[in-house]
């Protein structure tokens, strides 16, 4: 843990004010970022065939067809910054620097961007305890385990704290029949459920009922 808590304050301290702002928020809760672009989707297929031995696709491609290859992730809005550095580097070198970095570095780039977008959530004062322990687990983990959380387990991991914050709200004493009722309805709900209740629907239910 102790590690983790170090890069964390490295990590704060360095970011930028505009990628701290850029921050999913408790309230706001968006989509985390995509841990693979579309584009990158064959190449992480790809560097999975070469690391068991099966012959990359990239290796008999011709010069032009690397170089399209990249421009496409590239192209992808998705790219992050990591990834979009590399790609510009092997743009900018050899044939078997294009061919490197779609068989590999990319992947290397995709996790170094995926390790950014953990950060950026736990430093987030409005994540939740739920969040943060996967987050950190997660950094923690495998290239595999950051992906699987940036995909899925944010999500879940975001809805198990907005449970949590429902059940605060059914513990008041001072809450209306018609907002318990709707709390009661929207905690065993879905993640998007859950959120567009904390989101909206506490707000749309009529107090005096």
């Amino acid at each position: 843990m102790r590690p983790i808590r170090a890069a964390l304050a490295v990590a704060a301290g360095t970011l930028t004010p505009a990628l701290l702002l850029a921050t999913p928020s408790f309230a706001a809760a968006p989509a985390a970022p995509s841990p693979v672009t579309a584009s990158a989707t064959t190449t992480a297929t790809t560097a999975a065939d070469t690391a068991t031995g099966t012959e990359s696709p990239y290796d008999s491609m011709s010069e032009d067809d690397l170089r399209i290859a990249i421009l496409r992730v590239l192209a992808d809005e998705s790219t992050g910054k990591g990834v979009r550095r590399e790609a510009q580097k092997a743009l900018d070198g050899t044939v078997e620097d294009m061919r490197s970095f779609l068989k590999t570095g990319i992947l290397l780039a995709q996790d170094e961007d995926n390790k950014v977008a953990i950060f950026r959530i736990l430093a987030d004062p409005d994540s939740g305890r739920g969040v943060h322990r996967e987050a950190v687990k997660a950094l923690e983990g495998t290239p595999q385990d950051r992906a699987s959380f940036l995909s899925a387990g944010y999500r879940l991991a975001q809805a198990e704290d907005d449970r949590v914050a429902i059940a605060r709200i059914l513990a008041r004493t001072d809450i209306s029949a018609a907002l318990r009722a709707a709390a009661q309805d929207a905690i065993d709900g879905t993640p998007e459920e859950l959120r567009h209740f904390l989101e909206v629907g506490q707000y749309e239910v009529d107090d005096r009922a």
